[in-house]
């Protein structure tokens, strides 16, 4: 019940909110309620007890794990119940997660990243079918929940739960910690599907005191294989694109501490190592700390003896066994499974990570880079805080130093570190687009959406290297606006930012070293073959796993 001071002030209402919410739903429900277990028959009714109109509803849409079962329930209540939610999402996956706002059941949403549903976001948002609040790196996200963006109602997945609610999220934790404790230490509803329900959990990830009901779902969670790429795709323009990385950037900032972007540009670095890598040296001295996910294309490097470390932000589908195999490796708990846990992987990845290197759709001339693109509303995911010099850390080591030397020459500041934030892009996209232009589509996009600002993915002055086809600009030391801008467009190609350069300003910067071609490395292009990956399709990476990993129905060719 409130509790009132002798000024009059209650201090209880969400407690007792929610009080009023549980007894609604154990009204409800009835008999067919034990202790927190529900029959996922009865979700509907579950939902329509403890959601009130205008609450703030968190729905676990992760990279690869989907509450997609309480996707659905959610997308088929009544909007003339439900409505008006502010829905926070870290990630836009499954159509359900938009068909709330084409309902009418949901208005506001605050998330990080909608890859798949970017266009159909870009749509609704057009025709004023919702209203973005914000669109956050997740770590900013996660912080929010616990400030101004804290849930009313959480939708989470899990593995399984045992009879008291007790849940063991399994390989795939990922967000659920951070969503839940929000959630649950303000008085707030946690509902949970999980794929069983036994006796005995392998552990304990989320006691059963912070959770509200549980409900298995009628099939096992959705997990999407994010970073799955498969070796046969991997074009010779990436392997010479890795071998500029490894040998212009990795090699010279003796780079152990990183985490890689996804797509073909990074597994291709990646499949190099035993070869490329190998072949200068580089063995125990780059690469051997990661915070990344368990992606298949490193299991050459695992073997070959160049990782020492990999923290994750969630799994990886297939390579479970693997995992299991390598705890050395990988953090797994005594029953063999990895604990995964995004914040913390983005903490570590802003703080404890030298080098982050990723692809992009564009970048102007002052550096910046987006993946927001005209009729697409993509959200950045993870890349503004790993793609982010990180100004609060104070430890020192031998790639940070060496950024921070070089940005700071002949300046009269303090000395300080830099974190290296490398955007690597071929100068052509699909459908010949240009990866450089004059101005962002995130400008319009903004004016679009009405946005307070561009939705801009990593800012030009957090990036220190571009990499293309065409090699490689280092914008740490340059000196000028103009010596920058001549730096991009002197790595642009054919692109009409690249061709508009100032040829004799870039051949200058090519002197001092601002921009190196391939040849300038010592790197023979006749060289930069699909010889050079250690896997060259996915049965490879299935050998060099000992039979451990187990690829993906959709990536099985063979």
């Amino acid at each position: 019940m409130p509790v009132a001071t002798p000024t009059g002030h209650v201090w209880n209402r969400r407690q007792t909110n929610r009080n009023e919410r549980l007894a609604r739903a154990s009204g409800v429900l009835g008999n067919s309620l034990e202790g927190k277990l529900l029959p996922s028959a009865r979700i509907a009714d579950l939902l329509y007890a403890v959601i009130e109109s205008g609450d703030r509803v968190c729905l676990e849409g992760n990279n690869q794990k989907q509450a997609d079962f309480l996707s659905k329930a959610l997308a088929g209540l009544d909007p003339a119940r439900v409505h008006d939610l502010h829905m926070l999402f870290s990630v836009l996956a499954l159509p359900e997660h938009l068909d709330v706002f084409e309902k009418g059941i949901a208005s506001k949403l605050d998330f990080s990243f909608s890859g798949p549903q970017a266009g159909r976001l870009a749509k609704l948002a057009s025709a004023g079918k919702l209203n973005i609040g914000a669109i956050h790196t997740y770590l900013e996200l996660f912080g929010r929940y616990f400030v101004d963006l804290t849930p009313r109602v959480a939708l989470v997945a899990a593995q399984a739960a045992d009879r008291h609610g007790n849940l063991y999220t399994g390989p795939n934790t990922e967000d659920t910690p951070a969503i839940v404790e929000a959630t649950a230490f303000s008085s707030g509803i946690v509902i949970a599907q999980v794929n069983e329900i036994v006796d005995v959990l392998p552990r304990i990830d989320i006691p059963a005191d912070w959770v509200s009901f549980v409900t298995k779902a009628p099939t096992p969670h959705y997990i999407e294989p994010l970073f799955t790429r498969d070796p046969a795709q991997i074009s010779e323009i990436q392997v010479l694109m890795a071998m500029m990385a490894i040998k212009g950037i990795y090699a010279e900032y003796e780079v152990q501490r990183l985490n890689h972007g996804i797509g073909f540009d990074t597994a291709a670095i990646e499949l190099i190592l035993p070869t490329y890598a190998e072949s200068l040296g580089l063995r125990g001295k780059i690469c051997k700390h990661w915070a990344l996910n368990p992606h298949p294309a490193l299991i050459p490097a695992i073997e070959a003896g160049f990782v020492e470390s990999v923290h994750s932000f969630g799994s990886e589908l297939g390579m479970e066994d693997y995992i299991r195999a390598r705890p050395d490796i990988f953090f797994v708990g005594p029953d063999g499974s990895m604990r995964s846990n995004r914040a913390f992987s983005q903490t570590a990845g802003h703080y404890a990570c030298d080098m982050f290197i990723g692809s992009t759709l564009q970048i102007d001339l002052q550096g910046n880079s987006s993946t927001a693109t005209l009729g697409r509303i993509a959200g950045f995911g993870g890349a503004p805080n790993m793609g982010a010099d990180a100004r609060g850390r104070r430890h020192a080591s031998p790639a940070w130093l060496k950024a921070g030397q070089q940005a700071r020459a002949g300046k009269n500041a303090i000395p300080r570190g830099q974190k290296l934030v490398v955007q690597t892009v071929e100068t052509f996209r699909e459908h010949m687009q240009p990866a450089f232009v004059e101005r962002l589509d995130a400008w319009q996009l903004a004016e679009q959406a009405k946005m307070p600002i561009p939705p801009v993915m990593i800012y030009g002055d957090d990036v220190t290297h571009i990499l293309t086809e065409e090699g490689i600009a280092n914008l740490l030391l340059c000196r000028t606006e103009e010596e920058r801008e001549q730096a991009i467009r002197g790595v642009a190609g054919y692109t009409p930012v690249g061709l508009a350069r100032d040829k004799r300003m870039v051949e200058n910067l090519r002197d001092r070293g601002i921009i190196r071609r391939a040849e300038d490395m010592g790197i023979d292009k006749r060289l930069a073959t699909r010889d050079l990956l250690a896997a060259k399709n996915m049965k490879d990476l299935v050998r060099a796993s000992g039979g451990l990993y187990n690829p993906p129905k959709r990536f099985r060719n063979w």
